[in-house]
């Protein structure tokens, strides 16, 4: 079997520059689960964490500051300007805008130094059907020392009509598993000012406009901005705490609408999620130590 083409990186992609062509090139994808993507594998050696960054996304997600450590869900952070360049490209099949994170699933295997330097690899891993459109899942591989430190398996969904006979239903999309369980206990209630998406965006750099402002967000169907799914993850596993070497799941069931009311849920034994008030479940997911 041919290996896949890497293309290797000298610097971060801008990321304004790929917002830009994948919003002009979006009219014109014909998204569907067969069609062709590239499989092109980008990786970015001798990368080092831009600290004051940091400390913007720790401060907006809840996170401590100032420790030499990163919080589980940035290297996601540090990898999307590589995956915004697969996904914006000509050849992607589907478009960016409206674009919507479904699910992620995060693998922690070592501590993470802030003041580290890493390598990072994505690549598109598959499309595959949803009920709702056609779903793309995104691997990112950070590695330390030649080793693989973390890694990451995010889907994004597009929405359109198809009638691709579905395969079984991924994760995201299995929402009868939370209601067969008991209600998690409330441990906290936030309330989310209408700008979180903005702030979340300029220490992130995802721009998607359905996260911004009520007008962008009702262009693709949305009453009001929404949160980003990353954001919600970020702010639960803030509460929650994780150990360091972690497997996480998240799948985004409903979208969080800015500004607005959550309850943050939790066990005790890794499960968590947020609620709104109407007790729809928005995100749910789990935390779970490794043993290497």
């Amino acid at each position: 079997m041919t290996p896949p083409p890497t293309t290797t990186l000298t610097a971060t992609p801008g990321l304004a520059p790929l917002l830009a062509r994948g919003a002009l090139l979006s009219p014109f994808k014909r998204p569907r689960p067969d069609a062709y993507f590239p499989r092109t594998r980008l990786v970015l050696p001798g990368l080092r964490v831009d600290l004051a960054r940091l400390a913007a996304y720790e401060r907006v997600c809840g996170f401590a500051t100032g420790d030499d450590a990163l919080p589980p869900t940035y290297p996601h952070v540090l990898g999307f300007p590589l995956a915004m360049r697969l996904m914006s490209g000509l050849r992607f099949p589907l478009p960016l805008l409206g674009l919507v994170h479904t699910s992620v699933e995060i693998t922690r295997r070592a501590p993470l130094a802030a003041t580290g330097e890493y390598e990072l690899m994505v690549y598109v891993e598959e499309l595959v059907p949803h009920r709702r459109g056609t779903e793309a899942a995104v691997v990112t591989e950070m590695r330390a020392g030649g080793e693989v430190v973390w890694e990451s398996r995010s889907t994004y969904l597009a929405r359109h009509r198809h009638r691709a006979r579905s395969r079984p239903a991924p994760s995201s999309e299995r929402l009868g598993e939370r209601e067969e369980r008991e209600t998690l206990p409330a441990e906290a209630e936030w309330r989310l000012a209408g700008d979180v998406g903005r702030r979340y965006a300029a220490a992130s750099g995802d721009r998607n406009p359905i996260h911004l402002h009520p007008l962008t967000a009702r262009l693709f169907g949305f009453p009001r901005a929404i949160a980003h799914g990353m954001w919600t993850l970020a702010r639960g596993l803030a509460a929650h705490g994780t150990p360091t070497a972690v497997l996480v799941r998240a799948d985004f069931r409903a979208p969080v609408l800015l500004p607005g009311t959550v309850t943050y849920a939790a066990d005790g034994t890794g499960l968590f999620e947020l609620r709104g008030g109407d007790g729809r479940v928005h995100v749910s997911g789990g935390v779970y130590p490794l043993v290497l």
